[in-house]
């Protein structure tokens, strides 16, 4: 087998027995990235130095006896996580040249547990956007099909992962931004409970919305990598101090007795033919190993997008407002007084979708329109985080498809804003109710893959990882790789 087709277990038990060391398992990947990310563009900084100074650490621990599971394991993070020492943009012009000075709690967790950090990935501005194409540093194209998107807003680690130029990468998921680029691109993706992963030096989009996740070939892989990642810090407001289950132990847990329920809602309508076949054959699939299957409804739920797209933009309108020209990032040249400073400074620092954003987050917040639309949206979202609460009296998992359709075309939804939000109708409603939730790869649509989604009651990760390994123990979607990059 080689190197960069194996799993993360399975290069962590290779680290183990001393087939590989963790200086030569970097430097593989490193050159498979010198050859193969210029038509990606997935990665935006490639850090050789500080990965092989990482694995050389990596090995001296292995010869004391002092390694753990990711010891020496290559990861790469989306570049919305601060990186002391590397540069952090956002895929924006606004932090083209900001270099944090410290380490977000998931960068430093990961650090600690002894993995190696190959470099930086591209990813939407602000992590705003469903197909990587809004990127200061240009789109990132599917290793399936150049011409396609990756998905959004974690399109570079999607597309990292699923070329084999990183065997596991972070990624943040706002309304879809995990999932929705796992599915289009044939990886397992997770999105923890809101608060079960630190945010804190992770770049904010939408506070209440934003989680830290993991995109991997495996369900296996999230759990080694969540388990690193996952627990309280007392530096984030948001986080929960609840302790962290085993997710590598409970992987076995048996399907027999789970009830999974099949959302209404989601099968209702926009469900495209081969997308509604291949979930369908999934769902069939449970049944076989032992899963009862039974239809529950969240009626609230087709409200899911209209509610995002005014309480994202309220949050991110007033986290943005940060970036002035001031303190830092990009500042236009020559003002002529404090207010050119910020108009020209934040005009020529963001792009057209983060505008788009904070103009109809300004709005919803404005006087006469805050009741009209941000605190009838919060009734929304309540009234949907209801909804799943009622489902999950009645079941233990939900199932339904990720996307609707698999990746389209670079540019063709890009001019189309309500098209392209509407990619986001299945994932955005976990994040509206903080809910865990994952896509694993279910099968293709000719070339390109197709994404199936879990979702869990609140700190049901371990469930969730153990239902997605089950089905990835009879199925073999997930260990298929792009031929140009096999």
């Amino acid at each position: 087998m080689t190197i960069h087709t194996r799993s993360v277990a399975e290069l962590a038990a290779g680290l183990a027995r001393k087939e590989f060391s963790a200086v030569e398992l970097a430097e593989h990947f490193l050159a498979r990235i010198e050859r193969s990310n210029s038509a990606l563009n997935a990665y935006v900084t490639v850090t050789p130095e500080r990965a092989l100074a990482d694995a050389r650490a990596a090995d001296e621990a292995r010869a004391r006896g002092a390694a753990g599971p990711l010891t020496g394991v290559p990861l790469a993070h989306k570049d919305i996580f601060c990186t002391d020492g590397v540069r952090t943009a956002c895929g924006s012009k606004m932090l083209e040249n900001f270099v944090a000075p410290y380490d977000a709690t998931v960068v430093e967790r990961l650090h600690a547990a002894g993995t190696v950090m190959l470099g930086k990935t591209n990813m939407d501005e602000f992590a705003m956007g469903s197909s990587n194409e809004t990127s200061h540093f240009g789109p990132v194209r599917n290793p399936w099909d150049l011409d396609r998107v990756p998905g959004g807003s974690s399109g570079g680690s999607a597309a990292v992962v699923a070329a084999r130029l990183a065997p596991v990468a972070t990624g943040t998921d706002t309304g879809g931004s995990i999932r929705q680029p796992a599915a289009l691109v044939g990886i397992s993706g997770i999105k923890p409970t809101y608060g079960r992963v630190s945010r804190y030096g992770m770049i904010a989009f939408a506070s209440s919305l934003d989680q830290a996740g993991i995109m991997a070939p495996s369900a296996e892989d999230c759990a080694l990598l969540l388990q690193a990642m996952a627990g309280f810090d007392a530096r984030d407001s948001t986080s929960v101090d609840r302790p962290v289950p085993d997710y590598v132990a409970e992987l076995g847990a048996p399907l027999q007795g789970v009830r999974i329920g099949l959302l209404k809602e989601f099968f209702a309508h926009g469900l495209e033919g081969p997308t509604a076949t291949l979930v369908q054959a999934a769902i069939d699939e449970y049944r076989r190993l032992g899963a009862e299957i039974v239809e529950v409804s969240c009626p609230s739920l087709p409200l899911s997008v209209p509610t995002y797209y005014v309480v994202a933009p309220a949050e991110c309108s007033s986290n943005l407002s940060r970036f002035d020209g001031v303190r830092f990032g990009h500042r236009c040249k020559d003002p002529r007084d404090l207010m050119d400073l910020y108009k020209r400074s934040r005009g020529e620092g963001f792009g057209a979708e983060v505008k788009r954003r904070i103009m109809t987050g300004t709005y919803v917040l404005s006087a006469g329109y805050y009741d009209a639309y941000y605190l009838k949206a919060q009734k929304c979202r309540s009234l949907i985080s209801a909804d799943f609460k009622r489902a999950f009296a009645e079941v233990d998992l939900l199932l339904g498809p990720t996307s609707p359709s698999p990746a389209f075309a670079i540019g063709a939804k890009v001019d189309d804003p309500i098209t392209m939000y509407l990619n986001d109708i299945y994932t955005i409603g976990a994040n509206l109710a903080g809910l865990p939730a994952m896509s694993i790869p279910c099968g293709f649509d000719g070339a390109l893959p197709v994404g199936l989604q879990l979702i869990g009651p609140h700190f049901g990760e371990s469930r969730l990882l153990s239902a997605a390994h089950a089905y990835q123990g009879v199925t073999d979607f997930h260990r298929r790789i792009p031929a140009a990059y096999a």
